[in-house]
């Protein structure tokens, strides 16, 4: 399957656009985390908190899903495909790997954060939730996978097994500079 020009730009756009989404939206998060932790004043937490709750986990998934399923689209419909590259295949297993997190990890760790900023306003004692890693591995993952994308490193992935050996078997040798018959 080949895209056409306008399919693969059309693809393109909604990746460029998702992961853009996506950076956006991990950098509020880390403001947020971070304006928390930092501040002095518990109000300001307790609403940095429990902002976390309305957009940190659900706006952060679909941009990754729209992004997974973009990239896969291209993927599929240009000669890079999913696993004919080692950058492909790397930004591939990011990306599987940041959405997943955001559902494992992430999710119960607004949903404390947003508990605790309730317990906050209540001036009620608790204990902050930890939410230092996903605004620093998310981004940090996200910059990776976008330098892969300019430079594609790694070329091919070497491929094994029967199909491998048929396709090398298949290609005429070449001695001196002429191929043999």
């Amino acid at each position: 399957m080949r895209l056409t020009a306008g399919g693969r730009k059309a693809w393109l756009a909604a990746h460029i656009v998702s992961a853009g989404a996506w950076i956006g939206i991990d950098v509020v998060l880390a403001v947020l985390v971070f304006t928390a932790m930092l501040t002095d004043d518990p109000a300001l937490a307790a609403v940095c908190y429990q902002a976390l709750r309305l957009f940190a986990v659900w706006p952060l998934l679909v941009a990754g899903l729209v992004c997974l399923g973009s990239g896969v689209m291209l993927g599929l419909g240009s000669r890079y495909g999913l696993v004919r590259y080692w950058w492909v295949a790397i930004k591939l297993v990011l990306n599987l790997a940041m959405v997943t997190l955001a559902v494992v990890s992430l999710r119960p760790g607004v949903g404390e954060a947003a508990a605790y900023g309730e317990s906050l306003l209540a001036g009620l004692p608790g204990t902050a939730p930890d939410l230092v890693f996903p605004p620093i591995v998310s981004p940090a993952c996200l910059l990776a996978a976008v330098l892969l994308s300019i430079y594609k490193p790694g070329g091919r992935i070497r491929r094994t097994g029967p199909a491998a050996a048929d396709r090398k078997a298949a290609k005429p040798s070449v001695i001196g500079g002429m191929k043999a018959k």
